[in-house]
């Protein structure tokens, strides 16, 4: 069984809208709700959970209602954190694999979740990314350039991250400091899980500030077009 945790906590202050951003439209649909579609209709997905903060609880119920979401087994409050939040979601998770994603990552496919899931079936753990486009340079502590990355084996890594429930459990039991960790990878690399990198899409972008917003929408305006 797979149960995807989609972490739409937080208020996104970033992009400015004085509320949680995932409750913003993108193009006439709410963020959470593309987001969560894409789960509901991937075939490889059991089960939807999603963690958001206590307050906005009700609204997403009465999100979840206007679109008839199926999969949805619990909406769980989140954490301090972001792996407090995740944290929160995965107990409740009824699936040996779990898909933890980003519920600002709205403009993720169906093919991407199925790909994801199929490596970490196969290699144990994976997450999706990209080749970092730009030439990646590392400073030292005042500022200076100490080297160059090899854009060949750099990677911006995305979301869904997919485990074996009891291994992501255990290294978020397990770390020392769950508040220094931007994503889940950093989790499991601490207690010496190897991670596939699975193709994923410069499309699959994080909603993050008003840009974004644009750029999304110019995305699902281009897909449009390619179905009709």
């Amino acid at each position: 069984m797979v149960t995807a945790v989609i972490a739409a906590g937080g208020m996104g202050t970033r992009m400015g809208a004085g509320f949680n951003k995932v409750y913003m439209p993108l193009a006439g649909t709410e963020i959470i709700a593309r987001t969560v579609s894409a789960f509901e209709d991937c075939g490889v997905v059991d089960e939807i959970i999603v963690v958001t903060g206590n307050d906005d609880i009700p609204l997403f119920n009465d999100i979840a209602k206007k679109y008839g979401f199926k999969k949805i087994s619990s909406v769980i409050c989140g954490g301090k954190t972001r792996a407090g939040s995740v944290y929160n979601g995965l107990k409740a998770a009824s699936g040996d694999i779990v898909l933890i994603h980003d519920g600002a990552r709205a403009l993720i496919t169906g093919e991407e979740i199925t790909r994801v899931t199929e490596d970490c079936k196969k290699y144990g753990a994976a997450a999706l990314g990209v080749k970092c486009k730009d030439t990646l340079k590392s400073s030292d502590k005042n500022g200076f350039i100490s080297g160059t990355l090899d854009r060949e084996t750099t990677y911006q890594i995305q979301t869904p991250q997919a485990f074996f429930k009891s291994d992501i459990i255990r290294a978020h039991e397990t770390a020392n400091d769950t508040s220094a960790a931007t994503d889940d990878c950093m989790l499991a690399e601490s207690i010496g899980i190897k991670i596939k990198i699975t193709e994923g899409s410069y499309e699959n972008i994080k909603l993050t500030t008003p840009s974004d917003i644009a750029v999304g929408e110019e995305i699902l305006k281009r897909r449009a077009k390619q179905c009709g």
